[in-house]
């Protein structure tokens, strides 16, 4: 459910200065990145999203999502080679699919979305002029193209993250770049990890746990990855929701 206007406004400000903020010195990708799909579920119209990041070798991984419907529908894409996500990473432009159902490309995508309720699909490129690093991908149980607004905002979302990430990279060596990627990838294993960790102990669903994951890591004000490492160790302990 998107917020009101106000709302909206000010997490959208409360975004944008954390992200300058984490910019200035070292950051997480990986916090940066889940920082923004949450952004993005909370302030514009669309029901779950996710980011795919690029390897050296043009390789998009699954690197932050708000639900594991939405990361079933990415790892989907991956597999296939194709769908909206992949589309959008090589043309550098904005791919909507307004209603899945009636999509005639990508049956692999279409099925998957489908079967975890999703009915539109809108991907918008990680790119800073030739430079393409990955994908936001939105999606919706709703059929319909996104407002004009929220295509404006989700793409400046994710101009701020491109600018980051490169400007980081290019101040590393070619093999820093890399560790950079695979501790991404680790870290978001570690999460998937600690979101199952979680579902037992506190007998719950996977997107229940994540859920908590989350929300200990934003009261907490610790990154996501740090926090579940801490859950898989057994160093933190989360206690069950009220």
């Amino acid at each position: 459910m998107p917020m009101d206007n106000f709302a909206r406004e000010e997490r959208l400000v409360e975004t944008f200065a954390r992200l300058a903020d984490t910019l200035v010195d070292d950051f997480d990708v990986v916090d940066l990145l889940q920082m923004l799909v949450e952004t993005c579920t909370e302030t514009l119209e669309v029901s779950a999203a996710g980011i795919l990041l690029a390897d050296a070798e043009g390789q998009l991984e699954v690197v932050a999502s708000t639900s594991e419907a939405s990361r079933l529908v990415e790892l989907i894409q991956l597999s296939a080679d194709a769908g909206p996500c992949i589309a959008s990473y090589r043309t550098g432009q904005v791919v909507s699919v307004v209603d899945i159902a009636e999509g005639t490309e990508w049956p692999r995508f279409r099925e998957q979305a489908l079967e975890q309720g999703f009915r539109a699909a809108h991907a918008v490129p990680l790119r800073l002029r030739d430079d393409r690093i990955g994908t936001l991908n939105l999606l919706n149980h709703s059929v319909g193209a996104l407002p004009p607004g929220d295509v404006r905002v989700a793409q400046a979302l994710a101009d701020v993250a491109t600018i980051g990430i490169l400007q980081h990279r290019a101040i590393r060596t070619g093999d820093e770049v890399s560790q950079q990627l695979q501790h991404a990838l680790t870290s978001r294993v570690v999460i998937e990890q600690a979101k199952g960790v979680l579902s037992q102990l506190l007998g719950v669903s996977v997107d229940e746990a994540f859920a908590v994951l989350r929300s200990y890591s934003r009261n907490n004000n610790l990154g996501i990855a740090a926090v579940a490492r801490g859950v898989v160790d057994r160093t933190v302990t989360i206690p069950r929701r009220p």
